[in-house]
């Protein structure tokens, strides 16, 4: 299989928190690479990249996509820092947790930045994310409500009220 009939067949179904009328058309490896590291995919990506900055595992992606950006620094310093191997592990160790501090802290703004590079509008990932927040906070509403409806009549059912 080519690389391009990789990326056309990794057409996913449309995911039901998401109502964007784009294909999601995930990228082969090598594009998600360069994604990850930040560059732009090409426009038939577009729906991925705000499936991907969306989706409920966005933190979780988010987190990947930094392992990824971090893995070549942390590479070179394991192997070209002249150390023994304790102190080159503590320092790698070191600029992890350091990237994570910072990758965290402006994750919103690293997200939106992915979609605006796809062509959407500032502040796309972040309309999305909270619209679906507020449909799962529904559903969970109306579930809630149901099952207390069900412990209610149970209850009236035992002590005949």
């Amino acid at each position: 299989m080519t690389v391009v009939e990789q990326e056309h067949s990794g057409v996913m179904a449309d995911p039901a928190e998401h109502d964007t009328t784009e294909p999601v058309v995930r990228p082969a490896p090598h594009r998600w690479l360069w994604y990850a590291l930040g560059g732009g995919l090409p426009a038939r990506h577009r729906g991925w990249v705000l499936f991907d900055t969306t989706t409920r595992t966005w933190g979780l992606r988010h987190v990947a996509r930094m392992l990824v950006q971090m893995s070549i620094p942390i590479a070179l310093v394991m192997v070209l820092l002249p150390a023994p191997f304790g102190l080159r592990a503590a320092v790698a160790g070191g600029g992890i947790f350091l990237g994570l501090i910072y990758s965290l802290a402006y994750m919103p703004e690293t997200t939106e930045n992915r979609v605006v590079k796809a062509g959407y509008p500032a502040g796309t990932a972040t309309a999305h994310r909270e619209h679906a927040a507020h449909r799962r906070d529904l559903r969970d509403s109306e579930r809630r409500r149901a099952a207390r409806a069900k412990r209610a009549a149970r209850y009236r059912d035992r002590t005949g009220r």
